[in-house]
């Protein structure tokens, strides 16, 4: 008897410049997805991460931070869809110090941000149960958000709450009291200095900044 061929190796995508149609090819084409890294990519929406959560529930490991065209329906489709997730990183700009992207990132484009912090915290721990990595720096997430979380995600081992300034300590503390798991946790830092970002970080808006007006972002 002839031996099964082998599985389709799995498929790991990281880029910046993506647009919603893009995706939505890769959604069709790579069934097998496990990483998919499109942080900072303006184009991409909520429409083609329903895709994506649809045709892809390889997925393991999605970092979205920075799309603020992607909402909180897009993590409850991840999470409803992909069971095998693992990672997640939703960061957000630094909005404690917007001179850090002010000029760089499009002002038209920070005013479609529709990121609502207790939503998202809601969508990850209602939909999540095996994340153990999770990203959100300064999300405005609140504390009653927050509960949510450990609860719905018992096996975190990372948490990344860098900026939360709407969280105090002992939100924190109580909160992941349970988390038996949890090896590192990054709390919100109140007095955050300059020195500590660099514009280099947010270099690649420079480049969007310059097309924002034509299609050669897209691919």
């Amino acid at each position: 008897m002839d031996e099964a061929p082998p599985p389709p190796p799995p498929i790991n995508i990281r880029t910046r410049h993506c647009s919603d149609q893009s995706l939505s090819h890769v959604a069709q084409r790579c069934p097998n997805l496990e990483v998919l890294s499109i942080k900072s990519c303006p184009n991409v929406t909520d429409s083609s991460m329903a895709d994506i959560a649809v045709r892809c529930p390889m997925i393991r490991e999605l970092d979205i931070s920075y799309c603020h065209e992607v909402s909180h329906e897009s993590l409850v489709l991840i999470g409803r869809n992909c069971p095998n997730l693992k990672i997640l990183k939703r960061n957000m700009l630094n909005w404690l110090d917007p001179s850090e992207y002010t000029g760089v990132v499009p002002e038209e484009y920070l005013k479609t941000c529709p990121q609502d912090g207790n939503s998202e915290a809601a969508a990850i721990g209602k939909s999540m149960p095996n994340l153990e990595h999770l990203e959100l720096r300064f999300s405005k997430v609140t504390a009653k958000g927050f509960t949510l979380i450990p609860v719905g995600c018992p096996n975190l081992e990372y948490l990344d709450l860098f900026g939360c300034v709407n969280l105090t300590s002992r939100d924190i503390e109580n909160t992941t009291s349970n988390l038996k798991n949890l090896k590192e946790i990054k709390k919100p830092n109140f007095y955050i200095p300059r020195s500590v970002f660099h514009s280099e970080r947010y270099g690649h808006w420079r480049l969007y900044d310059e097309r924002f007006q034509t299609d050669v972002f897209r691919i």
